[in-house]
């Protein structure tokens, strides 16, 4: 099986590399550390498999898995920290197969690329349940179980946001002045470690928020 991982620790990548690889029937065919490499190291060494983590230097592992998935029919299995459920639903939005956080054993790491390969699905025992009633619309809308750390009304500005509201009419829309919504778009970035507008719609909309209101005039 060859495998393509996809990376930007160079320590986690070799421990990765070398617990893959005693396997026996595993190969890795590339290391990549970038979101812009991946779909050029898939094209030249075409693997069975891409594990990938989702905080790149040069962009998320969501928006690189999204194109990976349009581009090819190779699978991809997220391997990362992030144990947050809008990282969780948006890489499964996005077409990952598979969903474990770092430090998973090395017989579950295994299980899962196996997995995945042969086009199940796989994720960590703790996931289930919250992907279960992530996307069965049971974990609350407008954003407050997808992203915890906001508050309700910043969920709501976040929302208004994804709709492509400017910040005045988003003052408008919840009756406040636009400098509380300046605040909470502020606070909104540093909690979801975004630095700009774009960011902050992209994360939005990975998880459905705005996604069944049209922008308004």
């Amino acid at each position: 099986m060859r495998i393509v991982i996809v990376d930007d620790h160079p320590l986690f990548r070799a421990g990765l590399r070398a617990a893959l690889e005693s396997a026996g029937d595993i190969l890795v065919v590339a290391e990549v550390e970038t979101a812009a490499a991946v779909i050029p190291a898939v094209a030249e060494h075409r693997p069975d498999l891409v594990v990938m983590d989702l905080n790149l230097p040069d962009g998320s592992g969501v928006e690189a898995t999204r194109a990976l998935v349009a581009d090819t029919p190779v699978p991809v299995l997220v391997l990362t920290m992030s144990d947050d459920d809008g990282s969780l639903l948006a890489a499964i939005r996005a077409g990952a197969g598979g969903y474990l956080v770092k430090g998973a054993a090395r017989d579950e790491v295994l299980h899962a690329v196996r997995t995945v390969a042969a086009g199940g699905a796989v994720f960590g025992a703790q996931t289930v349940p919250r992907l279960t009633a992530l996307l069965a619309g049971t974990a609350g809308r407008g954003g407050e179980r997808v992203f915890p750390e906001l508050t309700d009304r910043e969920c709501e500005v976040l929302d208004l946001l994804a709709r492509g509201l400017d910040n005045r009419r988003i003052a408008r829309r919840l009756f406040l002045a636009e400098k509380t919504v300046r605040n909470h778009i502020t606070h909104i970035f540093e909690k979801l470690h975004v630095s700009t507008r774009a960011e902050a719609v992209a994360r939005a909309r990975d998880v459905g928020l705005g996604a069944d209101h049209p922008t308004e005039p």
